[in-house]
């Protein structure tokens, strides 16, 4: 049998009663949380709402601004987070002068005006501008992974789906980030030192520049988490009756992918903050 078959066979969801009334988003949103398969079995049977992803978008970008302005609001936390910034451009700059592609001088100012900006993000305009580059970026990464996923389902697994069935089922997930968010600032501030995420890289406080890092920034119970609600999700909004080469994608793009990130960042002085994401 094909997977195109295999895909077109009814799954449970088509015994919910014809009559089943549509769940209001915050039976969606606690859904996930208790009953991922069934919340999205029940949504699959409706058009896909423009607010089941936009609204957990919108309010996890608010949550990561307002958890960085608070955390970074710890002096201990602050110090160690701007020093670690101001080596790791001095390092760049260095190679650059090293490399006669500007003067000592030059790369001192660069630094200097570098210490300036990380000083003015704790100011109020600077926090403004903090969290319009978070929202803008956060929705970057978000689409350039929809859209990763969106044609990864319909070229090879030839799902039966749109981009904003898509969007749902990767969108309505983002609420157990928040709680990742949250749990990882309250340690930060417990330890006093930044964590941005509850992998065992960021626990052990490794060096995530290093493979060993990388690999241990993957055991996340957080990120297994959505992770797999994402796949639940996605294989549900596409009427798949098997979730396995779902599971396969998703997981797959998160690690692959960040592997491919991390080794950009390895390369690209410039970015290298990459490396540690």
């Amino acid at each position: 049998m094909s997977e195109e078959d295999i895909d077109q066979i009814p799954d449970e969801s088509s015994n919910i009663d014809a009559n089943q009334q549509e769940l209001s988003h915050t039976d969606k949103a606690s859904g996930i949380l208790t009953e991922p398969k069934r919340t999205f079995e029940i949504i699959s049977k409706f058009p896909p709402r423009t607010i089941d992803w936009l609204l957990p978008v919108l309010i996890l970008l608010l949550v990561v601004s307002l958890t960085r302005i608070l955390v970074m609001s710890n002096e201990e936390i602050y110090f160690q987070f701007k020093e670690k910034q101001i080596q790791q451009t001095e390092k760049i700059f260095d190679g650059m002068v090293a490399k006669g592609q500007m003067t000592r001088e030059q790369a001192d100012e660069q630094i200097e005006q570098a210490k300036g900006r990380m000083d003015m993000g704790r100011k109020p305009i600077g926090m403004v501008f903090q969290t319009i580059f978070i929202f803008i970026i956060g929705f970057i990464i978000f689409f350039i992974t929809a859209t990763i996923y969106f044609a990864a389902v319909k070229l090879i697994f030839k799902g039966h789906g749109s981009f904003a069935s898509l969007l749902v089922g990767y969108g309505l997930p983002i609420y157990i980030s928040m709680l990742q968010i949250i749990i990882a600032s309250i340690i930060s501030l417990a330890l006093g030192r930044l964590l941005l995420d509850t992998s065992a890289a960021s626990l052990m406080n490794m060096d995530k520049t290093q493979i060993s890092g990388f690999f241990l920034s993957k055991i996340d119970p957080f990120s297994i988490w959505v992770y797999s609600v994402i796949s639940i999700g996605v294989a549900k909004m596409f009427k798949s009756s098997s979730a396995g080469k779902y599971f396969a994608l998703v997981f797959g793009v998160w690690i692959i992918g960040g592997f491919l990130i991390w080794l950009l960042g390895k390369a690209v002085p410039f970015l290298s903050f990459l490396s540690e994401m």
